[in-house]
């Protein structure tokens, strides 16, 4: 039997540890594959297979009744996968509870905001500070993208306009640190100044440490703002690449999306 220094075993184990984190700091954060979803009598997803790299902001794109709204609310438990997997940060969550997954480091912005609209703005986001007071610097941070919150801070979340709603949503989302942030049609309803102030803070968020999973039917708000995009059609995904590429090809998008040369001027 040979024997092995204690250096070179130390060294071994020190490569090892290191070859396993670059992997992990390359593997995506979220990884679907052949997803069903049931709803009573409906067969919604059928057979989903998308991936989100780490980092960046990815963009889940379709044609309403797609599937979009059903792979998020799969993704976080609110409906189970009837076949095939969800893991997150390399873990199975495929039959976890909704609580459980939240805790795991995801957030989740559904299309209805879900805000509690008797509630202040500020009592609003105390309720999601998970672990005690809130992170005055992470608050400050949050309202150098929306400062309509700082102005309304005291203001019952109810009186505020629908774009004054979502800021809500997002930051109630965030004011603790989320590895993953799913967002149902941001902009769904809003007027278009308000669409360019979401368009900003977004674009604040992709920089930041959270990975965003961005779910539109609105192409122009995401075509800047996308790093991979993924097209559903009737349950499945039908496209995945780099928004740069779908957004310079105007053949696909009307394949895919059905948007005219038109739509874009």
């Amino acid at each position: 039997m040979t024997d092995v220094s204690p250096e070179v075993s130390t060294e071994h184990a020190f490569m090892r540890a290191a070859s396993a984190n670059h992997a992990a700091d390359h593997a995506p954060i979220l990884a679907l594959a052949g997803v069903h979803t049931h709803i009573g009598q409906y067969h919604i997803l059928q057979g989903v297979d998308l991936v989100v790299p780490r980092g960046g902001l990815s963009v889940l794109l379709g044609r309403n009744g797609a599937g979009k709204t059903t792979a998020l609310r799969t993704i976080m438990g609110l409906w189970h996968a009837s076949q095939g997997s969800v893991r997150f940060d390399g873990r199975d969550i495929t039959a976890s509870a909704t609580p459980d997954i939240a805790q795991a480091g995801i957030a989740y912005v559904p299309e209805s905001m879900a805000i509690f609209s008797a509630l202040t703005v500020k009592e609003n986001l105390l309720l999601a500070a998970r672990n005690g007071p809130m992170d005055t610097s992470r608050l400050e941070w949050i309202f150098g993208f929306f400062p309509a919150l700082k102005k309304f801070w005291n203001y019952p979340a109810g009186n505020l306009s629908g774009g004054q709603k979502q800021m809500v949503a997002i930051a109630r989302a965030i004011i603790e640190p989320r590895q993953l942030l799913l967002v149902d049609e941001p902009t769904k309803g809003l007027a278009p100044a308000i669409v360019q102030s979401l368009m900003a803070a977004f674009s604040e968020l992709k920089a930041s440490d959270t990975t965003i999973l961005l779910v539109e039917q609105n192409f122009s708000f995401v075509r800047e703002l996308g790093d991979t995009v993924a097209v559903m059609d009737d349950g499945r995904i039908v496209h995945t690449g780099t928004m740069q590429e779908l957004a310079e090809d105007q053949q696909l998008q009307q394949r895919l999306l059905g948007l005219s040369l038109a739509s874009h001027q």
